[in-house]
C-alpha cells in the first residue's frame, strides 16, 4: 500500500469512527403503547426497571413506565400538589423533599417528606423537614444510604435563594447541616459522579425585581463527599449554555446537563452538554429532539430517559413526549 493510500485509508477510518459514534449515541423519540399525562415542573425517578413520573403543576397522577413492556400505568394521585423538585430513590421507594406547592410567584415549600411505594401503589407522609432548612426547587441525590439536598429557594419565584447543603439519614431521621455551596441557586438539578456532587445550572429567581429568568449561574460547584469540601471549577469550565430548570444525571464519568430554560430564547433548551470529569473538559454530545425544562431524567440499563416538561420557557406548552439516549 502506498503512502497516499495509507493516508486515504486513515482518513476514511477516522470518518467512519466519527459517523459510527454519532449514530450509536443519539436521542430517539419513543413510541410507547400509550402515553403519560402532559406535565411540567415534575420529576422522575427510576425504581428497578421502571420509571416513576410524578408531580407537576396541579395535582397529577403518579405514573409508572415499564421499560420491558413499554407501557404507562396510572397509579394514585399525589396527596397534595407537588412541583419544583428532584425526587430520589431510596430503599426501593421514591422520596420527595425540598419541593414546592401552590401558585406562582409565591409557591411555598412542602414541610414534610413524601414517600411513594411502587409495590403498594401508595403515598405516605414522612417526617417533617427542619423549619430552618425548609426550601423548594433544590437539587437532591442519594449517596451511601443518605440523602443530600443542595441549594433552593424559600419563597417560590419571588426571592430567598439559598446555598444550603444538608445530609439526611432516613434510617435515623436525622439531619446534618454541611458547608454552604459557593453559589446561590434554585431551579437546579444535581448528580453524583465519582463521589462528588456536581451542581450545574440553575438561577436566582427574583420576581420581586422582575428578574425571574435572567440571573442564571454559570459556575460549576463540586462537593467532595469524602473530603467534605467544596470547590468551584475554573471559569474556563463554566456551563457552556447557561440555563435553569435543567435535568442532571451521571453518565459514566460524565455529568450530563439536559434541557432547561433561559431568558435568551422562548423555546426550552434542547442542548445536552457533557462534562467529562476525568478529562476535565466539556465534550460534544447530541441534543434532545424536543427542548424541554421543568422535568427529570433517569438512567436505566445504561440508557438515559427524559419525559414530559415544558416546550417553552415558563409554564407551557406542557408535553408528554419521551426520549431515550441509547
Amino acid at each position: 500500500m502506498t503512502t497516499k493510500s495509507i493516508f486515504r485509508f486513515s482518513l476514511l477510518s477516522v470518518f467512519s469512527a466519527i459517523t459510527f459514534a454519532a449514530k450509536s449515541q443519539n436521542w430517539e423519540v419513543m413510541t410507547p403503547t400509550n402515553t403519560c399525562t402532559n406535565r411540567h415542573e415534575n420529576t422522575m425517578a427510576a425504581v428497578g426497571n421502571k420509571l416513576v413520573l410524578l408531580g407537576g403543576r396541579g395535582i397529577k397522577p403518579t405514573e409508572i413506565y415499564d421499560i420491558k413492556t413499554q407501557t404507562w400505568t396510572k397509579s394514585v394521585e399525589t396527596p397534595i400538589e407537588i412541583h419544583h423538585l428532584q425526587a430520589v430513590t431510596y430503599n426501593g421507594e421514591v422520596y420527595v423533599m425540598m419541593a414546592m406547592t401552590g401558585k406562582y410567584p409565591h409557591e411555598t415549600p412542602i414541610p414534610n417528606i413524601y414517600i411513594y411505594n411502587l409495590e403498594k401503589g401508595e403515598w405516605r407522609v414522612g417526617p417533617e423537614i427542619p423549619k430552618d432548612r425548609l426550601r423548594g426547587s433544590a437539587g437532591c441525590v442519594v449517596y451511601k444510604n443518605k440523602i443530600y439536598t443542595v441549594c433552593g429557594i424559600l419563597d417560590g419565584h419571588w426571592d430567598g435563594h439559598v446555598a444550603w447543603l444538608d445530609e439526611y439519614d432516613p434510617k435515623t431521621n436525622t439531619w446534618v447541616k454541611l458547608a454552604d455551596a459557593p453559589h446561590l441557586r434554585d431551579h437546579v438539578s444535581v448528580a453524583i459522579v465519582n463521589n462528588k456532587i456536581y451542581v450545574a445550572g440553575g438561577r436566582r429567581s427574583t420576581a420581586r425585581i422582575n428578574q425571574v429568568l435572567n440571573l442564571t449561574e454559570a459556575a460549576i460547584d463540586v462537593y467532595d463527599l469524602k473530603q467534605k469540601t467544596w470547590q468551584t471549577l475554573p471559569n474556563a469550565l463554566n456551563l457552556p449554555t447557561q440555563r435553569a430548570g435543567n435535568s442532571s444525571v451521571a453518565f459514566g464519568d460524565k455529568l450530563l446537563v439536559i434541557g432547561g430554560e433561559s431568558a435568551t430564547q422562548v423555546p426550552a433548551h434542547s442542548e445536552v452538554e457533557a462534562f467529562d470529569t476525568k478529562k476535565m473538559k466539556w465534550v460534544p454530545f447530541p441534543s434532545l429532539k424536543q427542548g424541554r425544562h421543568g422535568t427529570g431524567a433517569s438512567i436505566v440499563g445504561g440508557k438515559v430517559y427524559s419525559v414530559a416538561g415544558s416546550a417553552n420557557r415558563g409554564g407551557g406548552p406542557e408535553i408528554n413526549e419521551m426520549e431515550v439516549l441509547k
